[in-house]
């Protein structure tokens, strides 16, 4: 089978490179030139474990290339970006130039699978305009099975740090737009997905990944308010879990910095934005979690003026971010609540701040500009402000035993302040 996936980041890439370890020939695309010639040299333009040493192999042996133009296939995955627009809503328009770019190239017998997360309905607007593209074919509908071209949403359901173990043990839910739809889906990721293929509509399989993330992002959200209240109450919130997890019906997850990643922290909002009477705790969850950086930086903004009364001046002082990706041991940094705070704070205190993130060379594009200067821990270690944002194992073997009464340290965390957890 040769399939053609496009979209080429965190979950495009290691995709295309499972297909092409388990024997099919296949066509990666994507918009990024640097990220096509990266992958052309057999080397990967963002983290995973496990995934340089496959795309190497795949690319070598010939079953894997990368491409800026689409090419004729058997099969076809959008696992593009749908970032936020307006009030919350979906940005389509990724999947539209990709629907734009394939559907020159589409012969009777394709099957088109939608990965990227996206709101209700997405797949059935995807349809629409395939077919304006293509009217001299006849796409899947939900009243016949005769088609000449399949059509299915699929969404990933993966864990940045073990895409390459999930991608083939994990479940998988296909929607098809009718039955032979799913099933010739189903065909396609039996080539390497050794999880359950679980069958069934569109519009369910495109609720599902929403209504994961969600109810993910409401136990977040739980954790992260009692952060809140514990802090008010002068309770570590970090033992007050751990001892109250001892239930044995009870598992509180750990309060953050916030909520990243282009999946939780994005997903709820695709349902509030398309039922807004209704999702009335997945809202006040998103809430929750997106109000929890600026309580992190009046933390910072506390701690500046406790050293300010104390004598100290206030413009002499570093505050050193620890962590700006989203989650532990990754380069991820789509929504990251460590960056905003970042970038927020250098705003507030220009040419004061430095940031550590063990999984990037470079600034990020979103700090350029600001004044931040990216250092190593060592030099972190000797700022008057230390803001601890990201659980990285660089930082949780660096853990000082004490710090000098003229350093102040915002654990958002708990790995410094409670170790135990770890």
């Amino acid at each position: 089978m040769k399939v053609s996936v496009f979209g080429l980041g965190y979950i495009g890439l290691p995709t295309a490179t499972m297909f092409a370890a388990h024997g099919a020939q296949v066509i990666g695309v994507d918009v990024n030139k640097h990220a096509v010639d990266t992958i052309n040299q057999g080397k990967i333009h963002i983290i995973e474990p496990g995934l340089a040493e496959v795309v190497k192999r795949v690319v070598d042996e010939g079953h894997l290339k990368a491409s800026l133009t689409p090419e004729k296939a058997d099969a076809f995955l959008i696992a593009v970006p749908t970032p936020f627009m307006g009030d919350h809503e979906a940005d389509l328009s990724y999947i539209k130039s990709a629907a734009t770019a394939l559907a020159p190239v589409l012969e009777k017998g394709n099957t088109i699978i939608l990965e990227s997360t996206s709101p209700v309905g997405a797949t059935e607007t995807l349809l629409g305009w395939l077919k304006e593209l293509r009217p001299d074919l006849s796409f899947a509908s939900e009243n016949s099975e005769e088609c000449d071209i399949y059509v299915a949403y699929c969404p990933e359901r993966v864990l940045p740090g073990q895409v390459m173990h999930e991608l083939i043990e994990n479940d998988r839910i296909i929607g098809g737009i009718n039955k032979i739809s799913a099933e010739k889906s189903r065909e396609v990721y039996s080539i390497f997905v050794k999880g359950e293929l679980l069958v069934t509509n569109a519009r369910t399989a495109e609720m599902s990944k929403l209504t994961e993330n969600a109810f993910r992002d409401v136990n977040i959200a739980f954790a992260n308010e009692l952060s809140l209240i514990c802090d008010r109450l002068n309770i570590n919130v970090w033992e007050l879990i751990e001892l109250a997890n001892h239930h044995p019906r009870v598992n509180i997850l750990q309060p953050g910095p916030g909520v990243g990643g282009h999946c939780i922290a994005v997903d709820p909002w695709f349902i509030v934005s398309k039922t807004p009477d209704l999702a009335r705790i997945v809202n006040t969850a998103r809430l929750t979690n997106d109000g929890k950086p600026e309580w992190v930086k009046n933390k910072v903004r506390e701690a500046v003026l406790k050293l300010a009364q104390s004598g100290r001046d206030v413009k002499s002082l570093r505050i050193a971010c620890l962590g700006l990706a989203f989650k532990p041991d990754i380069d991820d940094l789509r929504e990251s609540p460590s960056l905003h705070i970042t970038r927020d704070l250098a705003g507030e205190f220009p040419g004061q701040l430095i940031a550590v993130e063990p999984n990037v060379t470079a600034l990020p594009q979103t700090l350029e500009g600001t004044g931040v200067r990216l250092v190593d821990l060592e030099e972190a270690m000797t700022a008057d402000v230390i803001v601890l944002l990201v659980r990285h194992k660089e930082f949780r073997a660096a853990r000082p035993q004490t710090l000098p009464s003229t350093q102040l340290l915002i654990d958002t965390t708990g790995i410094w302040t409670y170790p135990q957890q770890n």
